[in-house]
């Protein structure tokens, strides 16, 4: 069992980004891959012009790709932000008013996952402030995602590259998603297991995936150090994914690693075209 028993998204927020937005969805279909994921494209705005959703559903739909996860409005990334729904003030009202144009974009291309970054601590502002505020906004993220039949990720980070970000190890996120789970009732918040980001922070990853794997939703890769394609590092992915394939995970993962000095249709000779 390897990769090539493995169901890849192709994430278009960090490959592909030296196309325009509009065409990454056709470059990843060339590349013989039938998903992507994406994080807000809209880095400014957090409800865009009609127009401007009706361009990238149009661009998706062409490519003949299914959208599998879409972010929620997190701030400026990529950038200093790292999410928006615990940031106190103008920040938490973007979220909210990014919700549901989130979740009727994701529904309008059957995309059945929304990720929401929790956001960094502000100084000045008590963290338990901030954890009932990202408390109520994502259990109306919930509540949306819910509406379309779709799940809640929650996203460990790693604090080497976001030190003010709160979640950043496996049961820290997965503490949120039953906090939201419990708030709600509705069950559909689920751990994002990034096997970058963890090992970034030193987790033992066979033990992250047998003690986690019940309440995941989804995973991402890329090769440590340097974030890039696997092989690129020391990580053994193969054998990571096995295991999550072996342990019940169907889901498909998501290619979130950097292309390097390359053009992106060149980083992904590590797996067979009929794997894409």
């Amino acid at each position: 069992m390897g990769f090539a028993d493995q169901r890849f998204t192709v994430n278009l927020s960090i490959l592909y980004t030296e196309l325009p937005l509009l065409e990454r969805p056709t470059a990843a279909a060339a590349a013989g891959f039938t998903a992507v994921e994406l994080w807000w494209p809209w880095v400014g705005s957090p409800a865009p012009e009609r127009s401007q959703l009706a361009a990238l559903k149009q661009a998706i739909d062409d490519a003949g790709v299914q959208l599998t996860g879409l972010n929620f409005y997190s701030g400026r990334l990529p950038g200093p932000d790292r999410g928006a729904l615990s940031v106190p003030g103008e920040e938490s009202e973007r979220f909210r008013t990014n919700i549901d144009v989130a979740a009727d974009f994701a529904a309008s291309l059957d995309c059945t996952a929304l990720n929401a970054l929790y956001g960094n601590r502000v100084q000045g502002v008590d963290p338990a402030e901030q954890d009932a505020l990202a408390l109520e906004n994502l259990a109306l993220a919930a509540l949306a995602a819910d509406r379309i039949g779709a799940i809640l990720l929650i996203e460990a980070l790693n604090k080497p590259e976001s030190p003010l970000y709160p979640l950043v190890s496996a049961p820290a996120a997965v503490e949120v998603v039953d906090r939201v789970n419990e708030a709600t009732g509705l069950g559909n918040a689920r751990f994002l297991m990034d096997l970058y980001h963890l090992s970034m922070n030193g987790e033992d990853l066979p033990a992250v995936i047998e003690r986690h794997l019940p309440r995941t939703g989804h995973v991402q890769i890329a090769d440590n150090p340097g974030r890039g394609a696997p092989g690129t590092g020391s990580l053994p992915l193969e054998d990571l994914l096995a295991q999550l394939r072996k342990a019940g995970y169907e889901g498909r993962v998501g290619l979130e690693y950097k292309p390097g000095d390359r053009p992106s249709a060149e980083a992904f000779e590590w797996l067979p075209s009929e794997a894409r």
